[in-house]
């Protein structure tokens, strides 16, 4: 097993990369503003649980599989920079903030899930990450390897829930405020679809750029 030094280094640099604007935050941000906390910690989840499809990706390989391929990195970068862009013009199309209001129509809970371990698992930076990091972070001398996994994915989910669901708590208490303010809150729920546009170009600039 790792020491307590390596662990915490280890938060320290998971911390490092969840605070960064990014899909996964996108998209927290955006699920929480249209459909308000419940959905937002729904969408939390599903990163969550796509963070354990990364861990078990690098533990198989198979992230190495897509370095040594670059065209399977290539196809994985655009289509999930194309999938949040969908998703970000879906809410930059509105042209009333209905989508505010309590009765508005929401995901049902298991799309709000399905649809965060997508954003999780179409995310290129996770992948750099499991590439260039996580492995580092392994020692085969220490024996216990499973053990060592899974220590590392609880840092990498104990990390995301506490990022990501203080920013859905307090996207969602801002909604509240929103509710009340038809016109500001149109023009907030606009500019979450062009943020979630922007960083889905930015995603697929900057990973094709560094191929």
């Amino acid at each position: 097993m790792q020491s307590a030094a390596q662990l915490w280094l280890f938060f320290v640099v998971v911390l490092a990369v969840v605070v960064l604007p990014g899909m996964d935050m996108a998209y927290v941000a955006g699920s929480s503003l249209v459909g308000g906390r419940r959905q937002g910690l729904l969408a939390l989840g599903g990163i969550v649980l796509g963070s354990i499809c990364h861990v078990l990706a690098a533990a198989l390989g198979i992230g190495l599989l897509i370095k040594l391929v670059p065209g399977l990195f290539n196809a994985l970068l655009l289509a999930g920079a194309l999938y949040l862009a969908w998703i970000g013009w879906s809410l930059l199309r509105s042209r009333t903030a209905s989508a505010l209001h309590a009765d508005a129509p929401r995901l049902s809970d298991r799309a709000a899930v399905v649809r965060g371990a997508l954003t999780s698992l179409l995310n290129p930076k996770a992948y750099l990450f499991m590439l260039a990091i996580f492995p580092q972070f392994i020692d085969p001398q220490r024996g216990a390897l499973g053990l060592q996994v899974l220590l590392l994915w609880l840092i990498i989910a104990l990390t995301q829930t506490g990022v990501y669901g203080a920013l859905a708590l307090g996207v969602a208490q801002a909604r509240g405020w929103l509710q009340l303010r038809p016109q500001a809150g149109l023009r907030i729920h606009q500019g979450v679809g062009l943020m979630l546009v922007l960083v889905a170009v930015w995603t697929g600039w900057a990973g094709w750029r560094g191929q």
